[in-house]
């Protein structure tokens, strides 16, 4: 609901193989007809996303690319459906109803898994696709040096991860100087493992909300939007 709460079940379907838009679309139609809903749909997708189109496919299939998914998953469903990245789905679910609730100034979530999704909030209004995992950092992606897939792959301690993970939040601070960074993700689980490694002035704080973060953001934001 608008209010964030989470009325009903979770409904999965897989993820078709391949994920082309058409597959994709079919999938969305299922699940609306699941719940036997009718009104706005919101949708957090792997992308950046610009007025409703994909812009890029780095985990997605090549075909996404200029796609108009919002009027794409429209057509396809007979609802209004309103698309945002998922990382921005997830900030904006914390920054109404979990870690960001109450805050003003600028509050930022990364989402800290296979890769690292970002999603920065402004006296509560949401900048969207900002992708700040694919900051070049480290002569390499933001990402490929921080994420919790670098740790498992480099099979870093908790403590050394975390000390490379606070050089790139002490990145991220002199660029944006945000008031809050809410950490997301898998890594999010494990906060007390490395918290004491993290210097930023910001405040940092695990995001509440989990799983659910982004499914609240996107119905959210199809709700307002």
């Amino acid at each position: 609901t608008t209010d964030g709460t989470i009325v009903g079940k979770k409904h999965r379907i897989a993820t078709p193989r391949p994920a082309t838009p058409a597959a994709v679309a079919q999938t969305v139609n299922e699940i609306i007809k699941h719940f036997d809903y009718s009104g706005p749909v919101g949708c957090g997708f792997p992308a950046l996303i610009q007025h409703g189109v994909a812009k890029t496919a780095a985990n997605i299939d090549k075909s996404w690319v200029d796609i108009d998914v919002e009027k794409l998953l429209s057509d396809a469903t007979g609802q209004k459906v309103r698309v945002i990245n998922d990382a921005d789905a997830a900030g904006f679910g914390e920054l109404l109803f979990g870690a960001g609730n109450g805050h003003q100034g600028m509050v930022m979530l990364l989402t800290i898994g296979t890769g690292i999704g970002s999603a920065i909030m402004n006296n509560g209004e949401l900048l969207p696709s900002t992708e700040l995992g694919h900051l070049e950092f480290k002569a390499d992606s933001a990402e490929r040096y921080c994420s919790d897939a670098a740790r498992e792959r480099e099979e870093l301690s908790w403590e050394k991860w975390g000390k490379r993970f606070n050089k790139y939040l002490l990145h991220l601070e002199k660029l944006f100087s945000p008031d809050l960074f809410i950490l997301g993700g898998g890594a999010s689980k494990k906060f007390d493992k490395y918290s004491g490694q993290l210097s930023v002035n910001a405040k940092v704080v695990p995001a509440r909300l989990r799983n659910f973060a982004g499914i609240i953001g996107a119905a959210c934001y199809a709700a307002r939007n």
